[in-house]
């Protein structure tokens, strides 16, 4: 225990001299990690968008990487039922595969008529009167987008260090790196992040299909009925219809993910829609088959839930032995639970810039960076799933009744509103459409109500408390959007420009070159030239009166005398009898000396007085501020 703390220690001293660096040498830092800043046109270059084939693994990761633990999940809610609950792994994987159906062609509806992404929130905005329906949607999906990083991160390194008991003491602190260095990644740009992330997540999938490929020809050579294999249809006693939906609920875990095509449309080539579509089916045919074939394979092998041996780890021993090959599907599995939060990076960056476009979250999450990423919802998704790793102590298990609530919400929303859709425009086939999408709302609100009852306990109130939070926050950040907006408008066949009356004050400490320099820009600007000075005692005020004159008295002084050593009190009593005396059509403008030091660490060594009053001032009177810079040049 002593060794990990002196690890932690060692830790805050690395991180806290390398931040002092990277802020000495921002620029470079941020070059050699980021790269070089892009030009706006290279938006429209075919290398920063992606083809459908390598969009694939880059977005479908979170999403596949739930085969998993997806069959496991479901299963691990009729373990106390014995072996004769097993066969139920196959209806319950089937169904979850029919909702998999439903979802993807709705998502691919949602592709053709909201060509820009967006997704559930595209589909609530344009089918619902009431924007709370859009931000509601919006918000359950960004919030289950962090929730994601946290749990896949967190998830890959238990699993690291269920095979390396040394690693448990650090998971926290591994956790936070990963999501730090796929931050890294991301903030240089899709492309880069496709070259580096797309291979490891296709030879999961490699792996995946070869894992059931060889469960066939194992079965083909011992029999589809083994030793192991339970019997089919049997009812367990204890068995009842909330359980049987509990785990169903549990098993749809595996379809998280799968809205991260449709939020991200504008990143693929164009023809975007195509592109969209094509990966949406290609997804659908391989999560389908991989969720079944898994299943399948599980039944057959009577494979039983051990909470330290997955199901997945038991099946691939089982057909591969512990060899090579296990190990490589091990590792695989661990790195495409790493990539599954990456597939988010681009998922909540991409609905974080088109929610703050609208005007419900701050506008910075619509503006790129220097790679022409949405950097700052990158660096926004990275920290709060860095929080609640730290919060949650990078606990799988704890974070997980805190999954999936969120995106069966969105689920539900986006559902409704193409049913309302349908309803509207009709069109060919729309009755097949409506009854689809009927059936995937009612399906998705039964997932998600039951989500919200069972793990109500285990950590799913805090989802039901922040999603109604998190909502009411995007519609306050509307309407300020719109108060300021009202405020500033004006009449142009009304409103003119108008000259007032300025008085110039400029706050001096003493006389000095940095007092000459701006007195001099000062006169140069306006001939209604204050000065005042502040000092806390009678001799003071009487030294700088004296050199005052013996300076040929540039200006008008005034010298204000402060009992409590403070500057904020006489010149703010000082401003408000200007404005008294001039009137309100009048302007104050306040100039404010300011050295500025060569070397930063030089500024520990003063006591940035005028930084606090230009502060102060800025936030509490109505006057004009200008800092006038003299640069030390030692």
């Amino acid at each position: 225990m002593e060794n990990v703390e002196w690890f932690n220690i060692i830790m805050i001293i690395i991180v806290a001299g390398g931040g002092w660096l990277c802020l000495q040498n921002f620029s470079l830092v941020k070059r050699v990690l980021i790269g070089a800043p892009m030009k706006t046109e290279a938006l429209q270059s075919k290398s920063n968008h992606l083809f459908w084939l390598i969009a694939l693994p880059i977005l479908s990761a979170d999403l596949y990487s739930s085969v998993a633990y997806g069959p496991e999940a479901g299963m691990s809610e009729l373990a106390q039922l014995g072996p004769d609950a097993k066969w139920l792994i196959l209806p319950i994987t089937v169904a979850a595969v029919l909702l998999l159906a439903i979802l993807i062609n709705s998502y691919i509806m949602g592709v053709l008529a909201y060509p820009n992404g967006g997704g559930a929130y595209a589909i609530a905005r344009d089918n619902f009167k009431h924007s709370w329906v859009a931000v509601t949607a919006s918000s359950a999906l960004l919030i289950d987008y962090v929730l994601t990083v946290a749990v896949s991160v967190s998830a890959a390194v238990a699993a690291i260090a269920s095979a390396y008991p040394a690693v448990t003491p650090y998971r926290t602190t591994i956790a936070l790196i990963c999501i730090f260095v796929l931050l890294l990644i991301n903030l240089r740009g899709v492309a880069e992040a496709a070259k580096v992330l797309a291979w490891p997540t296709f030879f999961f999938m490699a792996c995946m299909l070869a894992l059931i490929a060889f469960g066939f020809f194992n079965e083909f050579r011992f029999g589809f009925v083994q030793a192991a294999t339970p019997s089919f249809g049997t009812v367990p006693k204890d068995l009842t219809a909330l359980l049987v939906l509990k785990a169903f609920s549990s098993s749809c875990s595996a379809l998280t993910g799968i809205e991260t095509i449709s939020n991200s449309v504008p990143i693929f080539r164009n023809p975007k829609q195509k592109n969209a579509i094509k990966t949406y089916v290609a997804l659908g045919i391989l999560e389908g088959v991989t969720l079944l074939g898994i299943a399948y394979h599980l039944y057959v092998h009577g494979i039983s839930v051990h909470s330290s041996n997955t199901m997945l780890s038991q099946l691939t021993a089982l057909i591969f032995g512990n060899g090579l090959i296990y190990q490589l599907i091990t590792w695989s599995t661990f790195v495409v639970l790493i990539l599954a939060a990456n597939s988010t990076f681009n998922g909540f960056s991409q609905l974080a810039a088109i929610v703050a476009s609208d005007g419900f979250l701050p506008r910075k999450l619509a503006q790129r960076g220097d790679r022409l990423s949405y950097s700052n919802g990158l660096i926004t998704l990275a920290a709060l799933a860095g929080l609640l790793v730290v919060f949650f102590h990078a606990e799988t298990n704890a974070l997980i009744p805190l999954y999936a609530i969120g995106v069966f919400v969105s689920f539900t929303i986006a559902q409704i509103g193409l049913v309302r859709r349908w309803g509207h425009i009709k069109g060919r086939h729309w009755k097949v459409n409506l009854a689809i999408n009927g059936i995937g709302a009612v399906v998705s609100a039964v997932v998600a109500l039951i989500f919200a009852v069972t793990k109500f306990t285990g950590g799913a109130w805090i989802i039901i408390v922040i999603l109604p939070w998190f909502a009411w926050l995007s519609l306050a950040i509307s309407r300020h959007y719109k108060e300021v907006r009202s405020q500033l408008h004006i009449d142009l066949a009304l409103d003119r420009p108008v000259t007032h009356e300025v008085t110039s004050i400029v706050l001096i400490s003493g006389i000095h070159r940095v007092v000459n320099n701006t007195l001099s820009f000062a006169k140069s600007i306006d001939t209604n030239v204050v000065a005042v000075y502040v000092g806390f005692d009678d001799a003071s005020i009487e030294r700088i009166q004296k050199q005052w004159k013996e300076w040929g008295s540039p200006c008008q002084l005034v010298t204000l005398k402060s009992q409590y050593r403070s500057l904020i009190g006489p010149i703010s009593s000082f401003i408000r009898d200007i404005q008294k005396e001039k009137g309100k059509d009048s302007y104050i403008h306040i100039l404010m000396p300011q050295f500025i030091m060569k070397k930063s660490w030089h500024n520990l060594l003063h006591n940035q007085s005028a930084l606090i009053l230009r502060t102060w001032l800025f936030l509490h009177k109505d006057v004009v501020i200008t800092t006038v810079p003299f640069h030390l040049k030692k």
